[in-house]
């Protein structure tokens, strides 16, 4: 069986992780899985970096053992991953008694190779980089990366020969020009090689906290140097050598950009002079921008990913960071956006389809679907097509792209369901096999999206194979075989409805979220001591979950909603009335009402009128004649109620344009605010007919009725 081991960069336990900490960790998670889903017998191992002076600090400040400090935040670096749902398989720290033993191995071997020799070094060095500084590379006297003064240092150190191998890796670079990822952190390598290495200092003199260079108990290993060791005391090196043998090189290591020269000249020269394999490839990530800063804990810009996770969940959160943000760069996260792609990524779109189908499935068919023998209908050309782009991205570590060509398949199930209207074929009893297929079809669909979508979305997509009828059982997915379109004549399922999957975010839920950035940046950090998590007085606000919002105002007697007070009357002009928020549906046709008094132009002006695409369509709980529509107006998705359930089942108005007045204030109906009317007309019985513009393509979402 093919192997895969993966890394990532291991982390400074001086404080919590933050978002940026966590996006590397999600990111990681994913190529983990996805090489599982393939079949690949994957190693993924994360870790701490224990030895820095920062942690030695932090602990000295808070009246506690080092080491004690550190099996502290052990469990809370290891609480907010099993959060997160990252799924490594080895989780090193460089305290622990296996490290060490590699540490003072390779180390050993590059004093044999003569790379290893004693001098003076003095310069600036940032505590909080736990790296020398050139003075060429600060920036008004600050170091460039946490914009705080470093410190002028001069000691006793030993030194690695790294300029012995600058050749070396040039023409490592030339023979594998994958070794680096994306090509701009290769290019910028390449350019501190071509302009010469000097050596560099790889120890400390003074300090305890550390491993002791074997030849000199009263110098420590530099903390890179000793933590870049850790990919390979991690499988053995020194003690474990068939373990070794089985798993080095590794096949990835995946690192934040701004610790490339570390990983890509120092680790590679390393491994050089002990004789050892170098990695595969390195990836150098992008990273995680809050309010127009990276995230970073000594500069104080940090989301906590608890906080994020907290508010919608650890899937959607890590939908998010993959989606948004290209594997790579640079990206932003605020609590709009995040909030944004829920509603239009999970909410109307994916949990839209999956609730879409279990409705059909259950007033067509009671929830069982069998696949008839007629050919598969388009969306399994679409669903080959998805699943190639898929591979094609995630095994060029495009994240971002393999989950795109997901929702290209859940965009194209949404798209044929308003193609075909399965609620119209249900009505001829003569096309009952064309309605399974349909169906059938449908489900099929979403159940490859969801295995595509399961390295992202691991807890989600189970459940989503779960209510298609295709629940995951061990030995787990398989991509060859549950990626591929599967309709056999006969073949059932049986579907599972239940509560949204993603419940649609209200506006007016909770305190706006400028309050709620401002609530977080203000909180107090958390801190460990003793070995446990200490959270300074009130700061629950990163605690916060989401509420759901229950409806339990009733009908008006008679069946009627209950209007707004501050709804406008229903006005009837040639035939046509308004059905949305305040409007009563009229039983039977009205006769037509007395001529009203005519209204200037100025006053029509007033009214906005515009095309809208209904985004998702449900009945409203309780409510025989209220739907609840997401209608995209152009610029957004807004939220409006309209008395049309008993005219149209809400599957068939997915994906229709409407006319709708867009200027009304907010009012609620069934305690769900309405942001807008819809327009129809009421046909002879007293019906209501929706207003749609005759050429959608003319008039898209968004146009201005004039």
């Amino acid at each position: 069986m093919a192997k895969f081991f993966l890394t990532t960069a291991i982390d400074y336990v001086n404080s919590r992780p933050h978002l940026g900490t966590a996006y590397e960790k999600i990111a990681a998670d994913v190529i983990a899985r996805y090489q599982r889903l393939c079949g690949v017998e994957t190693r993924f191992m994360m870790g701490n970096d224990e030895h820095s002076q920062n942690v030695f600090q932090r602990a000295r400040e808070l009246g506690v053992e080092p080491l004690a400090f550190c099996d502290g935040m052990e469990t809370a670096f290891r609480d907010v991953w099993a959060r997160l749902d990252i799924s490594f398989d080895d989780f090193i720290r460089t305290t622990e008694a296996r490290h060490r033993t590699s540490v003072t191995t390779l180390v050993s071997r590059l004093a044999e190779a003569g790379d290893i020799y004693d001098g003076y070094y003095e310069g600036w060095y940032c505590v909080s980089c736990e790296a020398f500084k050139p003075e060429k590379d600060l920036e008004d006297g600050n170091c460039p990366v946490h914009g705080k003064p470093p410190q002028w240092i001069k000691e006793k150190n030993h030194f690695f020969r790294l300029s012995k191998y600058r050749q070396p890796l040039l023409d490592h670079y030339a023979a594998h020009p994958e070794f680096l990822q994306p090509e701009i952190r290769r290019n910028e390598i390449l350019r501190l090689l071509e302009a010469g290495l000097d050596d560099i200092s790889m120890s400390r003199t003074g300090q305890a906290w550390g491993i002791p260079v074997p030849s000199d108990p009263d110098s420590v290993i530099y903390v890179w140097v000793d933590a870049l060791i850790n990919y390979v005391s991690g499988v053995g090196y020194g003690a474990d050598q068939e373990l070794f043998e089985t798993w080095w090189p590794a096949d990835l290591h995946v690192i934040g950009k701004d610790i490339t020269r570390f990983h890509c000249v120092f680790w590679p020269a390393m491994l050089m002079s002990a004789g050892l394999p170098l990695p595969r490839r390195v990836f150098g990530h992008g990273w995680v921008h809050w309010q127009g800063q990276k995230m970073s804990k000594s500069l104080g810009t940090v989301v906590d990913p608890l906080d994020a996770a907290d508010r919608l969940g650890p899937d959607p959160l890590r939908l998010y960071l993959t989606k948004e943000i290209a594997f790579g760069q640079d990206g932003d996260f605020t609590w709009d956006r995040f909030e944004e792609r829920y509603n239009v990524d999970l909410a109307n779109n994916f949990g839209n389809l999956v609730s879409r189908l279990a409705s059909m499935a259950h007033r067509y068919r009671k929830g069982r679907l069998v696949a008839p023998p007629s050919a598969p209908g388009p969306l399994a050309e679409a669903a080959g097509g998805a699943v190639t782009a898929y591979r094609e991205a995630m095994d060029a570590f495009a994240l971002h792209g393999g989950v795109a060509a997901a929702f290209q398949l859940v965009d194209a199930a949404n798209e044929y369901i308003t193609a075909v209207e399965p609620w119209a074929t249900a009505r001829d009893p003569a096309r009952a096999a064309e309605l399974d297929r349909q169906l059938y079809d449908v489900s099929e669909a979403v159940r490859i999206a969801a295995v595509l979508l399961t390295p992202v979305m691991p807890s989600s997509c189970r459940e989503v194979l779960a209510r298609v009828g295709a629940p995951v059982v061990d030995p787990g997915l398989n991509l060859d075989r549950d990626a591929v379109w599967t309709t056999p004549p006969g073949a059932e399922r049986q579907v599972v409805k239940g509560d949204p999957l993603w419940p649609r975010l209200d506006p007016d839920r909770a305190a706006s979220n400028v309050e709620k950035d401002a609530q977080r940046k203000a909180s107090p950090p958390r801190e460990v001591v003793g070995g446990k998590v200490r959270v300074a007085a009130d700061a629950g606000a990163g605690a916060q979950r989401r509420e759901q919002r229950t409806m339990n105002e009733s009908e008006q007697p008679g069946g009627g909603a209950a209007a707004p007070a501050a709804a406008p009357p229903r006005s009837e002009v040639g035939g046509s009335a308004p059905v949305g928020e305040g409007a009563a549906t009229a039983e039977a046709a009205a006769p037509r009402a007395p001529e009203t008094p005519r209204i200037s132009i100025d006053e029509f002006a007033k009214v906005e009128l515009r095309v809208g695409r209904v985004v998702t369509a449900e009945a409203v709980r309780k409510s025989k004649k209220l739907a609840r529509l997401e209608i995209d107006d152009g610029a957004g998705v807004r939220q409006v109620v309209a008395g049309i359930a008993k005219a149209y089942e809400p599957e068939s108005l997915v994906g229709r344009h409407v006319v709708f007045v867009a200027n009304l204030q907010p009012a609620k109906l069934m305690g769900i605010e309405s942001n807008g009317m819809v327009l129809a007309a009421l046909d002879a019985a007293g019906q209501p007919v929706l207003l749609t513009p005759d050429d959608p393509e003319r008039a898209p979402a968004g146009s201005a009725i004039r």
